[in-house]
């Protein structure tokens, strides 16, 4: 009975958090706000403008690029070897 009255007294005056956390009140705050900062700077490196989306846009956009160097390399060969069969038929003809 007596340990009972003890343990009413002792839940009265326990905060919340430490009655649910087991921690004083300002080292849950302390340990919140350390939290929540955390989380939004992971929330900046996964969705901001210096985000790992962006960087994975960026290099799938220079793939694309890449591709399209290449590609506009051997257009411009097959033009430039139209052109100078053209320039030579016309040497010929004159």
């Amino acid at each position: 009975m007596q340990n009972d009255d003890q343990l009413l007294r002792e839940e009265e005056g326990e905060s919340l958090s430490e009655r649910y956390f087991g921690l004083p009140t300002h080292k849950f705050l302390l340990a919140a706000g350390v939290v929540l900062l955390v989380g939004v700077y992971m929330g900046f490196i996964f969705f901001g403008d210096n985000s790992l989306s962006v960087l994975l846009d960026l290099e799938e956009h220079q793939d694309y690029l890449s591709e399209d160097i290449e590609r506009l390399k051997v257009e411009n060969a097959a033009l430039q070897k139209q052109y100078f069969e053209l320039k030579e038929l016309d040497a010929d003809s004159q």
